[in-house]
């Protein structure tokens, strides 16, 4: 089975190491993947039988979605807009795929629709059509207007044969940030979480007992790794890890304010994971794959949610986990260095969360579910 999946980060990474891990999964399970990233590169592994085709890339002007960047912070012209739609559409050509994902398209990157409207074309004239599917997370950035939401549906009874939710409905449905109609539930596909497998501690023990600090991969958080700064002079008996992402000069300045040796900090490592595994507490922003490394190692986490620029995804994935055991939410809004120790002891103190009980199995999952789909059309 061939498969292409489309994806653009626009200002994490979180969307793109998403589509790897749905990309190696279909891998692993013996099929042929082109994955057309469209968002800045990143130094990333793919498995074998997983292709990167990276187009001409693009970015946000922070939190500005409906402006795009090229890679030298210049305004993207139509040229690279016209020349990433004809290499969607030649990807199209010569892989011809069985299965087309569109990653969070149709219910998010409007800004993007008309590539992706033109991929949808490209795929709507092989014979045989493929199988097309949008792959979205746990939470939506709800529509603004009835219109937004409308045009989704529109697109999806149109162009798509299901879209695969990558969430458990016992932890967070899809109707918590989207209106759903019969006719979108008909289509609508829960395929579980879509992670790596749980990590396993640092081989060299590194972490260990620390308060690890992070904010994805973006060049964000700030507030959080100053109150972090702030917070680790009033809890000196405990070691404090900063992981930043952005430029040189970001780090720089936090490094020169780190309190000696009590406060490490350092670029965003590709160990995370294993470092998560070992630490005391977790405090982080509320992304998607944070989340999901959160629940699967069981850490106290204290989760401050981004919410620049209206963006409510993070918030209400926050509240919608808040519940469980050892999980606290600050706002960015109310975040102190004092309100951060208090938090931070708090879900340390905490009983330590089950095991089991939230699907954690999505990216197989969906591979099974795309395979059952081409199956039934032959």
């Amino acid at each position: 089975m061939k498969v292409l999946i489309a994806v653009t980060h626009l200002l994490g990474t979180g969307h793109l190491r998403r589509a790897l891990v749905l990309a190696d999964a279909f891998a692993a399970a013996g099929h042929r993947v082109v994955l057309a990233s469209g968002g800045m590169p990143l130094d990333v592994n793919v498995s074998k039988g997983v292709q990167l085709l990276q187009l001409p890339p693009l970015r946000s002007d922070g939190v500005n979605f409906s402006r795009l960047l090229d890679e030298t912070g210049a305004a993207a012209g139509e040229t690279r807009i016209a020349a990433r739609a004809a290499l969607l559409r030649q990807a199209v050509a010569e892989l011809g795929p069985d299965v087309l994902i569109t990653e969070l398209f149709p219910f998010g990157r409007r800004v993007l629709s008309a590539e992706f409207t033109a991929l949808l074309q490209a795929a709507a004239t092989l014979r045989p059509r493929p199988v097309v599917l949008s792959s979205v997370r746990d939470i939506l950035a709800p529509p603004s207007k009835p219109s937004k939401a409308a045009r989704a549906e529109d697109l999806i009874a149109s162009h798509y044969d299901a879209f695969l939710v990558h969430s458990d409905p016992e932890g967070t449905p899809l109707e918590q940030s989207w209106p759903l109609t019969d006719a979108m539930r008909s289509k609508l596909r829960y395929t579980g979480y879509v992670t790596q497998p749980p990590p396993g501690p640092h081989p060299d023990g590194a972490g260990t007992g620390e308060i690890l600090v992070s904010a994805g991969g973006g060049d964000v958080g700030d507030s959080i790794f100053e109150t972090a700064l702030a917070a680790a002079r009033q809890m000196p008996e405990t070691r404090w890890r900063l992981l930043v992402a952005g430029p040189a000069q970001r780090l720089a300045s936090l490094r020169a304010r780190a309190s000696g040796g009590q406060v490490i900090v350092e670029p965003v490592r590709p160990d995370f994971r294993g470092l998560l595994a070992n630490a005391a507490t977790s405090v982080s922003m509320c992304g998607y794959n944070t989340a999901m490394d959160v629940l699967q190692t069981r850490i106290p986490a204290v989760f401050v949610p981004f919410d620049a620029g209206n963006e409510v995804e993070q918030s209400l994935r926050a509240d919608s986990l808040s519940h469980l055991s050892g999980i606290a939410t600050l706002r960015e809004r109310d975040l102190t260095a004092d309100r951060l120790c208090a938090a931070i002891r708090d879900v340390a103190q905490a009983p330590r969360r089950a095991a089991g009980g939230l699907q954690f199995d999505g990216a197989a999952r969906s591979v099974a579910i795309a395979t059952d789909m081409v199956k039934a059309r032959r």
